[in-house]
């Protein structure tokens, strides 16, 4: 944008240098032209040609300024979506860590269930023993070593 002020301060100048000079500008003169002479006014023709590769210029910032906005907004989209993308595959990720946790937790119950349910049955086998000992009587000594008889 600042090169496009610039160039409107130069052309301002250049037209008020033009204004200044308009006599100087104006009058016709010999111009070679490589195969023949003409007589034109040189300072219009150069001015003419300044205002073309000004309005050259503008049209040629402004392309390159369009296809910068046009690369952004095209870049902008393809990171919205490969962010979306990696936003999918996350939450992918977090699903499938919960299905493993939640499995690991099922094995860990289970596991911990099947310890409960030995430890249960070994204390209701000791119980029975001290039950049928006791149901015996005085006879057997009370310190003797379970299960030897």
């Amino acid at each position: 944008m600042t090169r496009v002020l610039v160039l409107c301060l130069v052309l301002l100048l250049t037209g008020v240098f033009a204004l200044l000079n308009w006599t100087a500008f104006a009058t016709p003169m010999p111009l070679s032209l490589g195969v023949t002479t003409v007589e034109a006014p040189l300072g219009l023709i150069m001015l003419g040609l300044v205002v073309v590769l000004s309005v050259a210029f503008v049209a040629w910032a402004l392309a390159l300024q369009a296809q910068a906005l046009m690369d952004t907004r095209r870049m902008t989209r393809e990171l919205q979506t490969q962010r979306e993308l990696a936003d999918k595959a996350e939450a992918s990720r977090f699903t499938e860590l919960r299905a493993h946790l939640d499995q690991a937790l099922a094995e860990q119950r289970r596991h911990v269930e099947q310890q409960a349910n030995g430890l249960a049955a070994a204390v209701a086998e000791l119980e029975d023993r001290l039950d049928r000992r006791q149901a015996l009587g005085p006879a057997t000594p009370a310190l003797a070593p379970l299960g030897l008889r």
